[in-house]
């Protein structure tokens, strides 16, 4: 593995102490909240499975309901562009804010937008480009990417955030939270009253009338929705429900399950351009909506994946993300949900990350759609296998075999009860590297 390899990364990871101590508490922290506001439910199981089947419905009818999402959206005076690719949809960005004369983005969190680049693409085209989310900015400032799908400076000390703050500002800041944020309100606030075009993720969107959902506990997705003349939403292409009575139900899972409130402070719809009359909104509202590699997963065995709503739940009980945070997995999406769909939608590298899962099962537990993480996570090492090398096929295939019999299942846990005293773990292939070799109790092989 090379030095720049999931394992080399997982372990600078673990060896950062600071690192360490603000993932404990932040991950305990975010997954406290969430159970205790889960424990005043009655029904949140039931919940989980009504989402599942409104999700696997929704999926199994892809197509149909984003045409109906599209003609809905046109309907109510918005454009709609659906993108093949991360290339396609940065160009339709860029070309309407050329379009518009445009110099100045603000932009509210979205994953989508980070999976695409699309800051890197604005700024090749000589725009000024200011993220608005507080977790986003600072992670902006720092010169890094997100770290968690809802908390993208979860990874950061207060003191970090001070030291990144104070050096956009010129001046030493006081690390309270408070006068932090007072800073980046007064900053912020320039961006949003003179930027000309401002561009949201999509939560959800409505098929029913073409509306955006775009939830937030800051305001700022407000604020972007409505000052800019132009409002560019951008959207995976499963990011879509049937009915509001669909996004009812998915609005009581994500806040319960992303940051532990019955509902987020700002829930925002947005439905078309401003209309005539109305005193706020954009004089244009585009809707891009991306495939990005969506279509291959859809129909295939690992089309569940696609009924992720970005909770980012799993993350925080994921032995593995706790250990060693999102940066380490070196792919936009992190934790478990990272680990299967990172390898489907960007291959080449990204594919070790089906390695990165204890397979637990904790990540089911707590995913309000009831993805299983752990049984995709299999599959794609089951896939995987089929381009191992020669030998290791040999290897585990003898392996399979001798303990299929009970005789010689015996008979290998002896030898390595007496093995395991002499072979060091980094010589045994590939699994060996970075454990140690277990010890086999007396009893065993008896």
């Amino acid at each position: 593995m090379s030095g720049s390899g999931l394992r080399a990364r997982a372990r600078r990871a673990v060896a950062d102490r600071d690192l360490a101590r603000a993932l404990a508490g932040a991950t305990d922290h975010l997954a406290s909240k969430r159970a205790q506001v889960i424990d005043g439910l009655d029904n949140w199981e039931q919940l989980r499975h009504s989402a599942r089947a409104v999700r696997e419905r929704t999926i199994a009818h892809l197509p149909e309901v984003l045409a109906r999402l599209a003609d809905r959206v046109e309907a109510a005076g918005g454009r709609v562009f659906f993108a093949a690719d991360a290339v396609e949809a940065c160009a339709y960005v860029v070309e309407v804010a050329r379009r518009r004369g445009a110099q100045r983005v603000a932009k509210a969190k979205s994953m989508i937008s980070e999976e695409i680049g699309l800051n890197r693409a604005l700024e090749a085209a000589g725009l000024e480009v200011v993220e608005t989310d507080l977790g986003e900015w600072i992670m902006q400032l720092a010169g890094e990417p997100p770290s968690h799908i809802v908390a993208p400076a979860l990874h950061l000390s207060r003191s970090q955030i001070g030291g990144i703050l104070s050096r956009h500002a010129g001046e030493e800041l006081s690390d309270d939270p408070a006068a932090l944020t007072a800073f980046a309100r007064r900053r912020l606030r320039e961006v949003f009253l003179s930027a000309e075009v401002g561009i949201t993720g999509c939560n959800f969107a409505v098929a029913e009338t073409g509306t955006v959902c775009v939830v937030t506990n800051e305001g700022n997705g407000r604020m972007v929705t409505s000052l800019p003349s132009v409002h560019i939403a951008i959207m995976g292409m499963e990011r879509v429900v049937e009915t509001w009575e669909d996004l009812d139900l998915m609005l009581s899972l994500l806040p319960r399950s992303a940051t532990g409130q019955a509902l987020t402070a700002y829930t925002t719809m947005v439905t078309g351009p401003r209309r005539s009359g109305e005193v706020d909104g954009p004089d244009e509202f585009h809707l891009v909506i991306l495939d990005g590699g969506r279509s291959g997963i859809l129909g295939g065995p690992y089309r569940a994946a696609l009924s992720c709503i970005r909770c980012g739940a799993c993350l925080n009980v994921c032995p593995v993300y706790r250990q060693i945070g999102g940066h380490a997995y070196a792919a936009t999406y992190s934790g478990p949900i990272g680990s299967v769909i990172s390898p489907l939608l960007f291959g080449g590298e990204a594919c070790e990350l089906r390695l990165a899962s204890s397979l637990c099962g904790a990540c089911y537990q707590v995913c309000p759609v009831m993805i299983p993480l752990q049984d995709l996570l299999l599959s794609l090492r089951r896939d995987a296998a089929a381009t191992a090398n020669r030998s290791e096929r040999w290897l585990w295939r003898g392996w399979a075999r001798m303990w299929s019999s009970p005789r010689w299942y015996r008979l290998t846990i002896r030898l390595a009860g007496v093995g395991a005293r002499f072979i060091p773990g980094r010589l045994v292939p590939r699994w060996g590297t970075g454990r140690d070799v277990p010890r086999p109790g007396r009893d065993a092989g008896s």
